[in-house]
């Protein structure tokens, strides 16, 4: 992922990873998604390393979340090709060791196709790596910045299978935002979710408690794009797994509670040119009046490129929900809209929480830190395909020089809204799938994500949508089994 991604003691050469492992016999790897992975000998990693990579069973690609095998044939695993082997490469860059795991060294892997070496088309970290290439051609650095609010449970997964995911204790009661109490109820835990996160390389800004029973919510630092992707995506395997110690089950599942706000997975995003300088600030003369090409009061604080990239990612945002929002359970959160401070259409606003893209800049922030915060996607998100959609659809918006779609979020009535003047979000799974997948998508624009990735990553979700309309509920059988 390149030197501005990698971890603090990422070894630059074979000589120094066969330093750093010279006291271990083991080294664990695991890819993306839900982490799968597993252990490898110290002798057979240090062959991988050494080497063009080492295989590993396609199956990842062609199961579900419950290792369910897909019901439509893609392209990367099938029963045509066997489910044969991938090549996994190792990326030194992510060395870091697991403390609460006997300190074994850790490592992430990208996958190639075995025979022409090439990456594949729905490899996570290859589709996010793939994009901020393209920013890099242009001189450009991907930043970004992942929150987390997530229910949690005194359970287990024992506990949670006897009672069938039913009468579920929260770790506490009540709703109680930033309580300055709540934490020392479980005040191990809470501290250990924010010591071992720095242990295992995965700084935090941010960790508190979060409106809703059992919530807490993680701000994690700001940094690369491809770095805060891993970050995140580990963050969720630390946070499972310190729970696990402590009888705790976490839940980023987004909508846990009908009538409770959902869990968010906010994504911030930001360019910066080769000296490290924002592409989104103005300048200092600018701050004092407002940039003068500015298409409204909301946008006077984002540079010209910052407004096209904001208009790109609103023009392409409903063609890439499945990436934001890849669940069923999803959607449930996004019914609520602004109401729960979770946005269901195309808007934008400075500062402001009840739209889809909030522009975060001065005088909140210095000009330096101005950014794009997408409040979209929900704590069940893929951090690698959110932040790659949001930096292609937004390089998208600059190199055509979108205009903005219409006025911000604080402009709008609800007269605005019932007339069609603002664009809703597809409001399931299935819709947004159907619109992600048709021709004309801008995901399937070569200069996007091209017909590969939609096609398989679009079944996979076509996947999730024939189970969920299979399946019969609970709340079906109780409002219809006596009275229908």
């Amino acid at each position: 992922m390149g030197s501005a991604s990698a971890t603090q003691h990422a070894p630059k050469s074979l000589l120094e990873l066969e330093d750093l492992l010279r006291d271990d016999t083991k080294v664990k790897v695991a890819v993306d998604g839900v982490l799968r992975g597993k252990f490898m000998s110290k002798e057979k990693f240090l062959s991988a390393a050494s080497s063009d990579g080492f295989g590993f069973c396609s199956v990842i690609f062609g199961w579900d979340l419950h290792d369910t095998v897909y019901s439509k044939e893609l392209l990367i695993s099938n029963r045509a090709n066997g489910y044969r082997d991938l090549l996994a490469t190792i990326d030194l860059s992510t060395y870091r060791r697991i403390p609460w795991e006997k300190n074994v060294p850790f490592f992430l892997v990208s996958f190639l196709d075995p025979d022409t070496k090439e990456p594949i088309c729905a490899d996570p970290r290859g589709v996010l790596k793939g994009v901020v290439d393209k920013a890099a051609s242009k001189g450009w650095q991907c930043y970004a910045g992942c929150e987390y609010e997530y229910f949690q449970f005194k359970e287990t997964p024992h506990s949670l299978n006897e009672k069938r995911y039913t009468d579920l204790q929260p770790l506490t009661p009540g709703m109680h935002g930033y309580s300055l109490l709540r934490t020392q109820l479980n005040n191990d835990y809470f501290h250990d979710i924010f010591d071992e996160s720095l242990k295992f390389d995965v700084p935090l800004e941010g960790h508190h408690t979060e409106t809703g029973p059992g919530v807490y919510e993680t701000a994690l630092a700001y940094t690369t794009a491809c770095r805060m992707a891993d970050n995140a995506i580990l963050f969720k395997y630390l946070l499972k797994s310190i729970g696990m110690k402590h009888g705790i089950v976490p839940s980023f599942m987004a909508k846990p509670w009908g009538n409770l706000p959902g869990c968010s997975g906010h994504i911030h995003v930001s360019l910066r040119d080769e000296n490290g300088k924002s592409i989104f600030a103005v300048s200092e003369a600018q701050l004092k009046t407002g940039r003068a090409n500015a298409a409204n009061e909301d946008t006077k604080f984002l540079s010209q490129e910052g407004e096209w990239f904001l208009a790109g990612v609103l023009d392409g945002l409903p063609d890439v929900m499945p990436m934001l929002v890849p669940t069923i359970n999803g959607y449930k959160r996004l019914v609520g809209g602004e109401a729960f401070w979770a946005p269901n259409a195309v808007t934008y606003g400075y500062d402001s929480r009840a739209a889809s893209v909030r522009i975060i800049g001065p005088p909140s922030v210095p000009p330096a830190a101005t950014r794009l915060e997408v409040r979209v996607p929900g704590a069940d998100m893929n951090p690698y395909f959110a932040l790659s959609a949001v930096l292609a659809l937004g390089l998208r918006g600059i190199e055509r020089k979108m205009a903005l779609p219409g006025p911000p979020v604080g402009q709008l009535t609800l007269e605005d809204k019932k007339n069609g003047k603002v664009k809703m979000l597809p409001q399931s799974l299935e819709a947004a799938t159907e619109r992600m997948m048709r021709a004309e998508s801008i995901a399937r624009e070569e200069a996007v994500f091209g017909n590969d990735f939609v096609d398989h990553f679009g079944g996979t979700r076509q996947h999730e949508v024939q189970l969920w309309n299979q399946a019969v509920t609970n709340w079906e059988v109780e409002r219809y089994l006596e009275l229908a």
